[in-house]
């Protein structure tokens, strides 16, 4: 009997490891068990993903050149967006038809506007219209610190169990914007005043403007969907000529033609003007390029203007 009682002692004991093992979660299990966090734009992803790092699986909605004014959600994106712990979106119209979903959806779930933490002092108001505001409000880099600083609040509230770790590389993330706005700053101030004109396809860059004390015009309004014509092209050409500006700038979500019909009216009117490079404004750029960062993205479009414009 004592033997037989042995045997069942040293069986229990062989089997102690395997059954710990067996208790371990699987590597599905682990990834189960993060939260999986939906962003609508890449900019606003990669602000969530240097917050969360491994801690928490990230997908955003539009990818490398999608132009998010004519953006519609596609059943995937639908699925991804139901299938989220935490949602985040820009807000301020930008996701159109999309964003009347995201508020129903917050009835439901963790769903977060970054229009949210921005004081109305600092929106950009198009032609005196309350209802007309421009959404391209990350390429000012103080507003978008105020934006990462709400992203990781909301995520640390979401995540109790991180959120230590989820203040801390906000902070870190941070200290990172304020380096590149400082930067940005400095080396716009070289172009000479005369110089600081940046004209693009669209709209976009009203808010780094104003940030970053350079002129800005766009062919057409804050919207790709808005339709311009040859009086648009005429105006713009004659601005051109007149301040003997340099260069003008494409955007790589859209047709370059309407700014070549800019360039060939200068040149008609004795004025040499090219295309001084291809800026980064509604969208990141392809996995695995430098601008596939909000960081990267920026120091991109700095390089760019700063070298064409001199």
């Amino acid at each position: 009997m004592k033997h037989f009682t042995l045997i069942k002692y040293i069986c229990y004991l062989a089997l102690v490891p395997f059954l710990l093992t067996q208790c371990r979660p699987t590597e599905d299990e682990k990834k189960k068990e993060k939260h999986y966090i939906v962003a609508t734009t890449g900019m606003i992803g990669d602000v969530v993903k240097n917050i969360v790092q491994d801690r928490a699986e990230v997908v955003f909605l539009m990818g490398p050149g999608v132009d998010p004014h004519l953006y519609k959600a596609t059943k995937s994106d639908l699925d991804k967006v139901r299938r989220a712990d935490i949602v985040f979106f820009n807000g301020l119209h930008l996701e159109a038809k999309m964003a009347d979903v995201l508020t129903k959806l917050a009835e439901k779930k963790p769903v977060y506007a970054i229009e949210a933490s921005i004081a109305k002092d600092k929106l950009r108001m198009m032609d005196n219209d309350a209802n007309s505001i421009d959404p391209h409000v990350w390429l000012d880099v103080e507003i978008w610190i105020g934006a990462t600083q709400y992203i990781g609040e909301k995520l640390a509230q979401q995540d109790s169990t991180n959120a230590d770790f989820y203040r801390k590389n906000t902070k870190i993330y941070i200290e990172k914007l304020q380096q590149l706005h400082q930067k940005i700053k400095t080396e716009i101030s070289t172009i000479p005043k005369e110089r600081r004109i940046l004209i693009t396809a669209h709209d976009a860059l009203g808010y780094f403007g104003k940030a970053y004390d350079i002129e800005v015009k766009g062919l057409q309004g804050i919207s790709t969907a808005t339709e311009f014509g040859l009086k648009d092209i005429t105006e713009l050409v004659d601005f051109i000529v007149k301040k003997k500006i340099k260069a003008v700038f494409v955007e790589t979500f859209i047709s370059q033609k309407s700014l070549e019909a800019v360039v060939n009216g200068c040149k008609e009117k004795g004025h040499t003007v090219v295309i001084g490079g291809t800026l980064f404004t509604d969208a990141l750029g392809s996995k695995g390029t430098p601008q596939d960062s909000y960081i990267g993205m920026l120091e991109s479009n700095l390089k760019i203007i700063t070298s064409a414009l001199k």
